[in-house]
Formats: structure tokens, C-alpha cells, sequence
């Protein structure tokens, strides 16, 4: 794993105030760096800070790496269709030069499926996905069965296909591409740890790197992924996105499994086509579903929980071998289970753009435009994100995302 433009190391800084400092350098960081660096009316300076130039452990490069428009709210649904269509035309919208990026997009569908007990949320989701303009298609049990011929469906009440607009790509091509547009239109990128954020009222005045020391801004955007809890407590501010661990597990099955979309089962588990295996994931239950920041892989969950889900959903996978795994972590809004973005009402200039429960990879293009946005002219244009703001948080209003994978 590979950066095409390097990290500026130590002492490489440039100079000691900047008009926008950008905490994280990730998928979301570099998306807002790349918009805002692009916006004609913005003429000012940023600077992205990221931990691990690497991004060996980043929440980014450690995705399942989709984007869906089978959402329950509105917000959600709309930010994925500026998604897809933004990643559909990524060869217009990050070329560098000659170089075109290409991120691998494979057109599919989602197919969530449910049991009676779960067939009335499904049906409430797909009306608002229908209002929304998404493609997608219920199915009876019979239609399962006829389309997807190696589907057990005799316990299911139904299914929605998203028949447009999903898919998946490769996680890290999208962060190397947003990343290497932001640096040519004239972002900084350094490797450093903050360790403190400098606050004056109602203002952050600027943040304490680890090795550089006190770097002032004009803009704080905090995009610091699961650690962003801890970047808001710098400031005093308490943000309810927490680190989730999420183990991905890589499998080959010797019998053909033809025109797989990403499937979603009703206890919670999906697979979809990689290569020529699988991958597959399911959440913990709520009870072991606590923080974490270790990166190991528990092995008996795949055997005792996930296997035998897998292989009584698609009998064919009876005779999965297993080829590796990995664990990465959510950003998980523990409140609603949706972003939380734009400035806090008390500090005008901290921007969040946090909290995305496993969806910030498909909500970077949308999430990147629309903080660059608000930055340049205080107000988003190009889609209405305000609802998804950090007040519905001390209002005690939740804007509960249901259909979380």
C-alpha cells in the first residue's frame, strides 16, 4: 500500500497559520480538502493533518468499501445518489494530468431481505426510497427464489434489490484520488498526532501537534473518524461517535454462485462478491458491540455465529473455506446512528463531519461538497444537510438511521 504523494515530514511546514486546518486525513479529511481546495470563491490555505501517512490501520482503507441508496432517511438516500453519481464520472472529477484514477466501481445492487418480522420497516424504507427517486424493487419470496436460484428464501417475507446506483469500488483508490487532488490544487498534508486544540470563547484559535507544536487557524474541521470523541473533548465539547470494531472476512466457495448482489440477511450478516470469493461481516450483539481500538480478529465469530448463517442462507456456502480476515472500526454514532456535520452552535468555526456508522466511505463526496461549502459560504447548495447538524444532539432530537449494515 502505496501513497502517490508523500506526507510532508518533520519540520516541513511551510508556515504556522493556516485559514483551514483539517483534522484527519482519511477518506472524509481528503474529500473535504479536495472540494474546498477546488472551490473558486475559497482562496485560502489548508493544511490536512493525518496520524499514519500510511493509512495501514485507517477505518478507510479497511472498508468493505460499498455505496447503496437503501437508506431510511431522506438525507442519507440523497447523499448516496450525489455519490454514485460523483464516483460513476470519478475520471472527470479527480484527474490529475494524464493520470485517470480508477477506483474499480462495480455496478450491483443491495438486496436486503426480511422475515414478517421485519417486512413492515422494509416496506416503510423502500417508500422513502421511492419519494427519494432511488431504483429499487420489492420481491416476494417467489421472485427471490426465481431471480436468485441458490437463495434459501422459504423463511423470508420478501427482499428490496436496488436495481441502480449501488455497488462497490476499492476503498483506498478513493482515498489516494481525493487525497492526490487536494495536494495538486494546493492542500499540505502532514504526519503528525494533534494533541490539544487551543480555544478562546467561542473560537478555536488553533491545535497542538504532537511534533510541530501550535499551528493557528481560522477553521477547525474535525474528520478525525473513530478518535473524533476525543478531538471534540479538546475543545470541551461532547460528541457521541464511539470506535466499533468490524471484522471483514474473506471466503471461496467451489460451487458457483451466479450474479450476487451485496445481501444483507435479516440477523444482520452480508456478503457480496470480491474477486473470486466473498466478503462478509456481521455486527457483534448489542451487548459485546463496545469501544475498541484493537485490530483483532476473532475467528470463533466466523465459525460459531457467521458460517452457519451463511451457509443456511445459501447452502452452497456449506463448503466455504475461509482465506483470511481483517478488523477495522466504525465511527459510531451511538445517538442516531447518523453524521453529524457542520459547526457546533457554540464554537462557529469547529466543523464535524463525524459519526457515520460504517457509511462515511459512500458519503464522502456528498459530506466533502457540502463542508467545503459551508466553510466558503456558511450555508450548504448543493444538497440540504442542516438536519444532520450537532444541535439535534443536546435538542435531543435523533434522526435515527435504521438501515445500518
Amino acid at each position: 500500500m502505496t501513497l502517490d504523494h508523500p506526507t510532508a515530514g518533520a519540520g516541513a511546514l511551510s508556515q504556522q497559520s493556516w485559514d483551514v486546518i483539517v483534522v484527519g486525513g482519511g477518506v472524509i479529511g481528503s474529500a473535504i480538502a479536495h472540494f474546498l481546495a477546488a472551490e473558486p470563491a475559497f482562496d485560502g490555505t489548508i493544511l490536512v493533518v493525518e496520524r499514519d501517512s500510511s493509512y495501514a490501520r485507517s477505518s478507510t482503507a479497511l472498508s468493505a468499501g460499498s455505496i447503496r441508496q437503501q437508506f431510511s432517511t431522506e438525507e442519507n438516500i440523497n447523499i448516496s445518489k450525489f455519490g454514485y453519481e460523483f464516483l460513476k464520472a470519478i475520471d472527470e472529477h479527480l484527474a490529475g494530468g494524464d493520470e485517470a484514477p480508477d477506483i474499480g466501481l462495480v455496478e450491483a445492487g443491495y438486496l436486503f431481505l426480511a422475515t414478517d418480522h421485519g417486512i413492515g420497516i422494509l416496506r416503510e424504507n423502500h417508500a422513502v426510497q421511492r419519494r427519494c427517486g432511488a431504483e429499487v424493487a420489492l420481491m416476494s419470496p417467489d421472485a427471490l427464489r426465481k431471480r436468485f436460484p441458490w437463495l434459501k428464501a422459504d423463511d423470508l417475507a420478501g427482499g428490496s434489490l436496488g436495481l441502480g446506483g449501488e455497488g462497490w469500488f476499492d476503498p483506498f483508490a478513493l482515498l489516494q484520488a481525493f487525497r492526490r487532488s487536494a495536494v495538486a490544487l494546493g492542500a499540505v498534508y502532514v504526519e503528525d498526532e494533534v494533541i490539544g486544540l487551543a480555544r478562546a470563547d467561542d473560537r478555536i484559535t488553533g491545535v497542538i501537534l504532537g511534533e510541530r507544536g501550535s499551528v493557528a487557524c481560522g477553521t477547525c474541521v474535525n474528520a478525525a473518524g473513530p478518535s473524533a470523541a476525543t478531538l471534540a473533548a479538546m475543545a470541551g465539547i461532547e460528541l457521541p461517535v464511539r470506535p466499533r470494531k468490524r471484522l471483514v472476512f474473506y471466503f471461496q466457495c467451489p460451487d458457483p454462485i451466479a450474479d450476487a448482489p451485496l445481501v444483507v440477511d435479516p440477523s444482520g450478516l452480508y456478503f457480496r462478491p470480491e474477486g473470486g470469493g466473498f466478503i462478509c461481516g456481521m455486527p457483534p450483539p448489542p451487548e459485546d458491540d463496545t469501544d475498541s481500538t484493537d485490530f483483532d480478529v476473532d475467528y470463533a465469530m466466523f465459525e460459531d455465529r457467521i458460517w452457519p448463517t451463511l451457509a443456511d442462507r445459501v447452502p452452497a456456502f456449506e463448503t466455504l473455506r475461509l482465506r483470511r480476515a481483517w478488523a477495522g472500526h466504525y465511527a459510531y454514532n451511538t445517538f442516531d446512528q447518523n453524521a453529524v456535520l457542520g459547526p457546533h452552535p457554540d464554537v462557529s468555526n469547529f466543523l464535524f463531519a463525524n459519526g457515520f456508522s460504517g457509511h462515511g466511505l459512500q458519503q464522502s463526496p456528498a459530506v466533502g461538497r457540502g463542508i467545503a461549502e459551508r466553510i466558503t459560504f456558511g450555508a450548504y447548495r448543493t444538497l440540504d444537510l442542516g438536519r444532520l447538524s450537532y444541535g439535534r444532539i443536546p435538542a435531543r432530537q435523533p434522526l435515527r438511521e435504521v438501515a445500518v449494515v
